[in-house]
């Protein structure tokens, strides 16, 4: 049983797309599990035969349940029903950091999902576009160490209520400042990728004495071009196989895309209103392919505020210039996710600025 979020804990076998003896190949939908959230299809991880099927139509099993037996046909039966009956069922939180809290914060007529970790001054992430909480695994752990860090998933993204009324800048922005207010945040260094990077800027316009530090990581809405065939790829994806390809555009390395995080992106496009949400916000941002002129650049410019700017030098969905002008930081080896490709040396240059800005 996959965990589908991170507050899932337990599904509902729905329906089985493959029998016992049947074929698979990678990619290929084996079951659909129920969550709280939505109804998605476990996708086979590798090609085999379909050897035991162990949970019966419309039983309710714990993260981590042995669902199905996929192996070759030289794998003798005696060796599969050994590892069947030597099976240990592990706790529904293995693998989880204890110290990481997941909260549903009540933000106006929404509930935005957060991810909690650490103790000292705060930190607030912002994802990017078709992102979650997710987009930061490589880097709340690291600031967490000195901070408590605060992972947002935006709304019509990861496990926060998908409805928007118009997926625009301000209603983005304005979700982000009802976070503050839920949570008590007086004052954040406010950290943003991409998409969440404008959204950033837009919240802290609201209210400046928010925030102590803001840094970016390869912003939109400092420029024009943009690379759409990314953006429609993502929107149009309804399976792994799918949205790899894209996915991969997203970074210098491809091999840097994983299993685990296709299925966690495709996993809330499959949410009901995720994807009108999406296609609200590419509207709002991306119209024919290009970014919308927002005035970010100069807000950006004019924030009374220590600021850092980050690039990785391979970004291929919004071009490194556009950070030019302000002096952006490029990240060698890097794409648009250096949080991800380059964890270290993106932590090693954000804890430096908040440092700097605490006067430690």
């Amino acid at each position: 049983m996959p965990r589908w979020g991170m507050a899932m804990e337990e599904g509902t076998i729905v329906a089985w797309h493959v029998g016992v003896g049947e074929k698979v190949e990678p990619g290929d939908e084996v079951v659909d599990v129920e969550s709280t959230k939505a109804t998605n299809a476990l996708e086979a991880r590798s090609s085999g035969i379909v050897r035991r099927q162990l949970a019966a139509t419309g039983s309710v099993l714990p993260v981590g349940s042995l669902l199905a037996i996929i192996a070759g046909p030289q794998i003798p039966d005696y060796e599969i029903d050994s590892f069947v009956s030597g099976f240990k069922q592990p706790a529904a939180t293995a693998g989880e950091d204890s110290t990481l809290k997941v909260e549903r914060v009540r933000a106006g007529s929404r509930h935005i999902n957060c991810l909690i970790q650490g103790e000292g001054s705060t930190v607030v992430l912002i994802h990017g576009f078709g992102g979650s909480t997710q987009s930061w695994s490589l880097t709340q752990p690291a600031l967490a160490a000195k901070h408590r860090v605060i992972a947002i998933d935006l709304p019509g993204h990861g496990d926060s209520d998908e409805t928007l009324a118009e997926g625009s800048l301000a209603e983005l922005a304005g979700a982000v400042e009802l976070v503050f207010d839920a949570l008590e945040i007086d004052a954040a260094h406010v950290i943003g990728h991409s998409l969440g990077g404008a959204v950033a800027i837009a919240a802290l316009l609201m209210n400046p004495s928010r925030s102590r530090s803001l840094a970016l990581i390869a912003p939109v809405g400092f420029g024009a071009e943009i690379d759409s065939s990314y953006i429609e790829g993502h929107l149009a994806a309804r399976r792994r196989r799918d949205l790899r390809p894209h996915v991969e555009r997203l970074f210098a390395d491809r091999g840097c895309v994983s299993e685990r995080m296709l299925e966690d992106m495709i996993r809330t496009k499959r949410i009901r209103g995720v994807e009108q949400a999406l296609r609200q916000i590419a509207h709002q941002f991306f119209p024919g392919g290009r970014q919308r002129e927002l005035g970010l650049r100069d807000a950006f410019a004019q924030l009374p505020i220590p600021r850092l700017l980050l690039w990785g030098d391979e970004d291929r969905i919004v071009p490194p210039s556009h950070g030019d002008a302000f002096g952006a930081i490029r990240i060698a080896g890097a794409g648009h996710l250096p949080q991800i490709e380059r964890a270290s040396e993106t932590n090693r240059l954000i804890l430096a600025h908040m440092a700097a800005v605490e006067g430690e």
